[in-house]
């Protein structure tokens, strides 16, 4: 594995790239060599919850699905927080039951995903993807144990000067991964750009990466 996509919504199928290919319950495509499954907030249907959930822990239990998510909690939309939570939180005490990462889609709800990891105990990985916050907040978020994904935001903080760049280059190099989601460019390009964040070599770069695929993974893919 040279590089390593923590979350992306459509697998490119390079040899040289592991690919955490986001899937939903009524949307699964056994080709995909290896995935995350989960409920994301946008798309919560009340009396679609507890099938949804079904299909997910029957999934958990293959090797090749690696993560819970991406599923969380978002302040943005329609869907009543109290329902997400709800959704949130059956999906959390699953990825500890089966022992896998989380992949946290959050949108102004940060300090509620805290303390619902704290209460219900969460130990597994818990990762923000997409993280395009201030560095208060990632230090909040280090501190309080989850991984940071970096992706998008980086790309265009590198092309537009903005802040992210410095808030990625002081987090520590344990706790990052990239990922593309959804934008056009390929994770090389993330990699690239990440690595000039950094001041180092982008094998240097793939060589941290890969690292905390190894910590936070466990070799669920071998």
């Amino acid at each position: 594995m040279d590089f390593f996509n923590l979350h992306t919504h459509k697998g490119t199928n390079q040899a040289n790239v592991t690919e955490l290919v986001n899937q939903y319950p009524r949307e699964f495509d056994s080709e995909i060599p290896y995935y995350s499954i989960g409920i994301h907030p946008w798309y919560i249907y009340k009396e679609q919850v507890e099938a949804n959930l079904a299909i997910i822990e029957t999934k958990l239990k293959e090797r090749n699905c690696l993560a819970v998510g991406e599923c969380g909690l978002d302040k943005r939309i329609e869907i009543p927080l109290d329902l997400q939570q709800i959704v949130f939180e059956k999906q959390l005490l699953l990825a500890q039951k089966y022992n896998k990462p989380v992949v946290i889609h959050c949108v102004a709800a940060f300090q509620e995903i805290i303390e619902t990891k704290k209460r219900l105990l969460i130990s597994v990985p818990m990762i923000i993807h997409g993280f395009s916050k201030n560095e208060q907040l990632a230090k909040q978020l280090l501190d309080n144990g989850f991984y940071l994904s970096f992706g998008k935001y980086l790309l265009q903080s590198r092309s537009l000067g903005t802040a992210l760049e410095t808030v990625f280059k002081n987090v520590p190099n344990n706790r990052i991964f990239l990922e593309t989601d959804t934008v056009e460019e390929g994770i090389e390009k993330v990699y690239e750009v990440a690595a000039n964040c950094k001041e180092i070599s982008i094998v240097a770069m793939q060589e941290i990466v890969r690292s905390n695929f190894t910590a936070v993974f466990n070799n669920k893919h071998q």
